[in-house]
């Protein structure tokens, strides 16, 4: 039977691509510093990578391609091998589409200049070029199409695909969507797709996003555009493992949000980061179940910790100290500049006998309104102490001296010091992570403040009177590393720690074995779960949250009222085997749903 042509296919039904090339390559270990150039260097080792998407089902194949442009490859010395390179790439690919029985496309893989191209304020004409180059070399090698991934920029996308006209090819185009569905450049999924149409005979979305947050954008798309849509997601937010970043959302929940995909009118659906064959082999069988399908549009439209400060008044600490479990309660700055309902929530918290109230700063890296200033309003406008997070990825270290000497001017007395997600889980496309120092650190600093001396030994004509707190993990597995962590932020000066979210009996056991060894209080968060939606985003996407399969069981169905009363049933449970043992209790309303906090407070009230 005749291959249709790829539109044509696209038109007739779903087509699976593979999913993430670097992924699979890094995971195989070697040398990983060029990926493009392993296609003439290791060439059996990206045809077998293709080889197992193509057994997992995938019907289109990328080259591995993606940053094969002169500029890009010139980094690795391979400036002149641009055509090389990419010939090889469209050969192992159609090499390895040929190796099962039936239809399967090879698309060209074409990523962004990248940003240090850009620093040099190149003419259009020569970004044009490079496109042109490896466009070239793409179609000497055979692809059946041209697939432009990955771009945050609106502008070079559109350049990329006036190039790609010159060649008579379909072109598929993908943006990467970041802050609250938007592009770097503010746009939304419905800008991008009226703006891609004319030159784009497939538009959509990769990278980016985990699975959840990409069905939002898809569904964006759907509503003002009749065409054809693709959708590459990442599998969730990668969470850091032993030195590396590993992207832990299930195949299973990965390939149910897909089928959440098709139904909104996908019709290319592959897996971007993080991804493997698992991932569309089970992408693969949900496929082959029904599933409704959108009729689309034929028409082409190492730090030295400092000795620990004096001891500081807080008075969480007082309340511990006294044989009170203080609740503290997690806020979020919101992402603009309208604080009203942050403020509103807080004095309801106060009211309801809150004891602090937590301030994170930028969390999962995306952008909100500075943490510090709004906790100066917090406690000015609440009355309640505020526990500043810090990061130490938006600062160097000169950076973090002034702003914690300037919390410390503000009235701010307690802060959380953690390491901070690093940018890629975010949505800030171009930003860096800076990392002078990690949490252990950063406590060491703020021992050094406290002390009246600056990390370097300068003194300050006076010293801050923090009380420091650090974060534990007590979800991973092993928990050794998370121990010898806390060890060595107790010693640098935590004075009391908070928890990741907890859901499981188990860990609650590991917790009260550690409470009776640790020298400071341990306040255990709870995250009250509102849906069985929820519940699989925070398992799958979010770092960090690991829920047992009782808690994902009794989720399962619910939503809306009966999946916050799910959810609240669990952690009646957990405080009730809480009692008699924990120090405290960290509070993490979903969604700013400050009424649950409150629930929460009275019901931990009338247990005590």
């Amino acid at each position: 039977m005749a291959r249709p042509p790829f539109l044509e296919a696209l038109r007739q039904g779903v087509l699976l691509a593979d999913g993430a090339m670097g992924t699979l390559l890094y995971s195989q270990g070697g040398d990983c510093s060029c990926f493009e150039a392993l296609n003439l260097r290791e060439p059996q080792r990206v045809l077998a990578a293709h080889q197992a998407y193509r057994q997992a089902g995938a019907g289109l194949l990328e080259t591995n391609t993606f940053a094969a442009n002169r500029h890009q490859l010139g980094l690795s010395g391979l400036a002149d091998a641009v055509a090389e390179v990419n010939r090889a790439g469209a050969a192992l690919a159609r090499q390895a589409a040929a190796s099962q029985v039936g239809p399967c496309y090879v698309a060209g893989a074409v990523g962004p200049l990248g940003p240090a191209w850009y620093e040099r304020e190149p003419p259009e004409q020569a970004s044009a070029a490079l496109f042109r180059e490896q466009i070239a070399a793409l179609v000497a090698g055979g692809v059946d199409l041209l697939l432009f991934e990955t771009f945050a920029r609106l502008d070079e996308l559109l350049l990329a695909l006036r190039v790609a006209r010159e060649f008579a090819l379909p072109r598929v185009a993908q943006m990467a969507f970041v802050a609250e569905g938007r592009t770097r450049d503010g746009l939304s999924a419905a800008d991008i797709v009226r703006q891609l149409r004319p030159l784009a005979d497939v538009v959509g979305t990769n990278c980016g996003c985990g699975p959840h947050d990409m069905l939002q954008r898809v569904r964006e798309m759907a509503v003002v555009d009749d065409g054809l849509l693709s959708a590459f997601a990442n599998s969730g937010f990668p969470q850091y493992v032993n030195g590396r970043h590993l992207y832990l959302a299930t195949p299973d929940y990965f390939a149910a949000r897909g089928g959440e995909m098709v139904a909104a009118g996908v019709r290319l659906i592959g897996g971007c980061c993080g991804t493997t064959p698992e991932h569309i082999a089970a992408l693969n069988r949900t496929l082959q179940r029904p599933l409704p399908v959108r009729s689309v549009s034929s028409s082409v439209v190492p730090v030295t910790p400092v000795p620990t400060a004096a001891p500081v008044t807080s008075p969480l600490l007082e309340r511990w100290a006294a044989g009170r479990q203080p609740i503290t309660v997690e806020l979020d700055p919101p992402r603009g500049l309208d604080c009203s309902a942050v403020l509103a929530g807080a004095r309801r918290l106060a009211a309801a006998g809150v004891d602090a109230i937590n301030l994170a700063e930028n969390p999962l890296a995306r952008i909100r309104m500075g943490n510090l200033a709004l906790a100066a309003r917090i406690q000015e406008a609440s009355g309640v102490p505020v526990i500043a997070h810090v990061t130490c990825r938006d600062r160097n270290l000169i950076g973090l001296h002034s702003e914690l000497m300037g919390a410390h001017l503000l009235g701010l007395r307690h802060v959380l010091a953690v390491t901070g997600d690093p940018v890629a889980v975010g949505d800030a496309a171009g930003a860096s992570n800076v990392f002078d120092l990690n949490a252990i650190g950063l406590l060491g600093l703020l021992a050094a403040l406290n002390q009246g001396r600056t990390l370097l030994g300068s003194e300050l004509g006076g010293h801050t009177a923090f009380c420091c707190g650090a974060a534990f993990n007590p979800n991973a597995q092993p928990l050794e590393g998370q121990l010898r962590k806390l060890e060595r932020k107790v010693a640098a000066g935590a004075r009391f720690v908070q928890t990741q979210p907890v859901y499981s009996a188990e860990v609650l056991q590991r917790l009260r074995e550690l409470s009776g060894h640790c020298p400071v209080p341990l306040f255990v968060g709870l995250l009250p779960l509102v849906s069985e939606r929820n519940a699989e985003f925070l398992h799958n996407e979010v770092p960090g949250i690991r829920l047992p399969d009782v808690v994902r069981q009794r989720m399962r169905g619910t939503q809306g009222d009966s999946g916050v009363a799910a959810g609240m049933a669990v952690m009646d449970e957990l405080i009730g085997q809480m009692r008699g043992w924990v120090a405290g209790y960290y509070l993490m309303p979903p969604f700013g749903r400050v009424e649950l906090a409150e629930e929460l407070i009275h019901r931990i009230r009338a247990v005590a």
